[in-house]
């Protein structure tokens, strides 16, 4: 007979609405925790930001959101749905193949009204501790939390806790040689919302990823000219230097800088910028988290975690979802939720704590021995595949359509290019015939 647990999920993110829909499926009873007014968590934008523009000060006030406001979608939105809730073109929205966040935001209210997720939600409810009730996990989790505008706690006890709370808020920044004598502007990518502020400066831009790659083109529009260092320089083709796009130029990594504004780069290069944004991705953090050092955080790897979601020592009572990432995270996110909700109805079982602690060990040397940097843990690619198909077996869920992955295996392709020449292409005539080709489009969505 399968059972029904009492469960709480922090955060009504991406992963914390699909995990509740999933718990309450198999008969759960769920309270989900969610800090602001809404849902949607990162996907909800706020034009406030933090007092400290790099994210540094301890005391300052945590904005959950990162997104800016030109932001698009870099992955089309067949890849954006859930598996029976498909993210599909409304006759009164944003109906580009590549939507911008309000869009996105418009669905995940639609999925929450749909699923009934916003009555199971305690909103401006920020949890300030999980923490066992006694020596044993079986023995529940104590959750501990502060209504908005009350100087009081609350506390109540869960036989399990789900961790959605995200991992693109607290800020991870470069190490730049000189920096703690730059007087002039910098700021992390968290923190960005408009160009106007860079308005007629030289900026220089650390990093390549997709919000380096966004934010570089977005300030060009009002700078004077925007500087982007990166690893490896894609202007460089078999030695071939490529034409630098309008303001835009790339360099190597900074080698220094200095206290008169000077920028100096590994590849002889410099230049006098008024301002240094670091595009270079976030921490994960769980300060709410207290499991006496079981569970930790180490440069970018969250663990133990068996198959990147249970503890071994704490399963199933604690779990994480939306940890791993370089896959679309929504299909990702359902799947691990379908797994985690018959565990904890006993319809799956879990392998023994010691089979568990033994495959993450393998995992990290599986890294190891392949000199795999740490930080990489949680990165599905090129694993991708493997991993999913092993959360639908899992799960019970039937087997996923082909046009799934060879559709985002041709976006990632195309977007490589894009980045390569850094030239935005994200409009529906140029995607056409990628999306829609008879390779990759889905049978029950046309353009």
């Amino acid at each position: 007979m399968a059972r029904s647990v009492n469960v709480a999920i922090i955060g009504a993110g991406v992963s914390g609405l699909v995990a509740a829909r999933e718990l309450q499926r198999e008969g759960h009873r769920v309270v989900v925790f969610e800090k602001s007014h809404r849902i949607g968590g990162t996907w909800a934008y706020d034009p406030r930001t933090e007092s400290d523009p790099l994210g540094n000060d301890p005391n300052r006030e945590i904005i959950h959101s990162s997104l800016y406001l030109s932001m698009r979608t870099n992955i089309p939105r067949q890849l954006m749905g859930y598996l029976d809730y498909p993210f599909v073109k409304r006759e009164t929205g944003d109906q580009r193949t590549f939507p911008g966040h309000e869009e996105v935001l418009r669905f995940l209210d639609d999925f929450a009204e749909e699923f009934g997720i916003l009555e199971l939600t305690r909103f401006e409810s920020e949890v300030l501790r999980v923490e066992l009730v006694g020596e044993r996990k079986e023995e529940g989790w104590l959750v501990e939390w502060r209504s908005r505008g009350s100087e009081s706690l609350s506390r109540e006890t869960f036989e399990a806790v789900v961790v959605c709370s995200g991992h693109n808020t607290v800020p991870k920044l470069a190490e730049i040689p000189g920096i703690e004598n730059w007087k002039r502007h910098q700021m992390h990518s968290h923190n960005y919302r408009t160009p106007d502020p860079f308005k007629g400066q030289a900026v220089v831009i650390i990093g390549k990823g997709p919000s380096g790659f966004d934010i570089s083109k977005d300030i060009s529009k009002v700078a004077k000219e925007v500087h982007i260092a990166v690893r490896m320089n894609p202007m460089f083709v078999n030695g071939v230097k490529l034409q630098d796009f309008q303001n835009l130029s790339h360099h190597s990594p900074i080698k220094c800088v200095y206290e008169d504004g000077l920028v100096e780069f590994e590849d002889g290069s410099s230049v006098y910028a008024d301002a240094v944004v670091h595009c270079t991705g976030y921490k994960y953090h769980f300060p709410f988290l207290r499991t006496k050092g079981i569970v930790d955080v180490e440069e970018s790897r969250v663990g133990p975690l068996y198959k990147h979601v249970f503890p071994p020592a704490l399963a199933p009572w604690l779990c994480f979802i939306g940890i791993t990432s370089h896959d679309p995270a929504f299909l990702i996110y359902e799947l691990q939720s379908k797994w985690v909700a018959k565990v904890l109805s006993g319809k799956v079982e879990l392998p023994s704590t010691e089979e568990m602690m033994d495959c993450v060990q393998n995992h990290y040397k599986f890294m190891e021995d392949n000199q795999i940097p740490k930080h990489h843990t949680h990165i599905l690619r090129p694993h991708q595949a493997d991993y999913k198909d092993w959360l639908v077996e899992k799960s019970g869920q039937g087997a996923l359509e082909e046009w799934r992955e060879k559709m985002f295996s041709e976006v990632l392709s195309k977007f490589l290019e894009m980045q390569l020449f850094h030239i935005d292409q994200r409009d529906d005539g140029y995607w056409h015939s990628i999306l829609h080709s008879s390779s990759s489009s889905p049978p029950s969505q046309n353009p």
